[in-house]
């Protein structure tokens, strides 16, 4: 089983903060392993990990953030019946702009389509869980907008993709960014 990797990297537009994110894509999984520094409510490492099937969908989300004085763990795994979160389609991690790409690539291509779907939305600040709403609308082959129809219904933000539906930019929060060259 030939096996790609990559390694991504955003930066947080709103407050300090910076996601290493490593990628690896093969025929019949799809794993991410990422760390999160965030700044707000005190300063956190969140560490977040991801079973995909091959189309992208989430089968496991593995949680765990690192505070000052306090570690927490979460799990997520999707069952036969689907998610613990009665209705909820995929996971949604607040601190990572990863989490959209899976919705993303279900959305149809075509110029104002739409894909409505329930979450599971997990805040890595205060590891809860919960039920939401969110809908994405494509405006171009690279371009969506996400809108919150939940939790934090009325925000909106324009997305800019990749030709895989990976994130480049997500306006007012997060920017791709590439590592210096390193070493040979």
């Amino acid at each position: 089983m030939r096996r790609e990797h990559e390694t991504l990297f955003w930066r947080r537009t709103d407050v300090q903060g910076l996601e290493r994110l490593l990628l690896s894509v093969s025929t019949d999984v799809v794993l991410i392993e990422s760390t999160v520094i965030c700044v707000e409510d005190g300063g956190y490492r969140l560490d977040h990990r991801w079973t995909l099937t091959p189309d992208w969908r989430a089968l496991s989300l593995d949680v765990e953030r690192w505070g000052a004085a306090v570690h927490t763990r979460l799990t997520v795994e999707r069952t036969d019946g689907g998610w613990k979160v009665d209705g909820a389609e995929e996971p949604d991690l607040s601190v990572t702009p990863v989490c959209n790409t899976f919705p993303i690539r279900r959305t149809p291509l075509n110029e104002g389509a739409s894909l409505t779907l329930d979450t599971c939305f997990v805040d890595g600040a205060t590891m809860t869980v919960a039920r939401s709403r969110q809908r994405y609308e494509r405006l171009g082959p690279d371009r969506l907008r996400y809108v919150d129809l939940g939790l934090s219904a009325g925000f909106a933000a324009d997305l800019q993709v990749d030709g895989r539906g990976v994130i480049v930019r997500y306006q007012h929060m997060f920017e791709r960014i590439e590592p210096s060259p390193g070493p040979i």
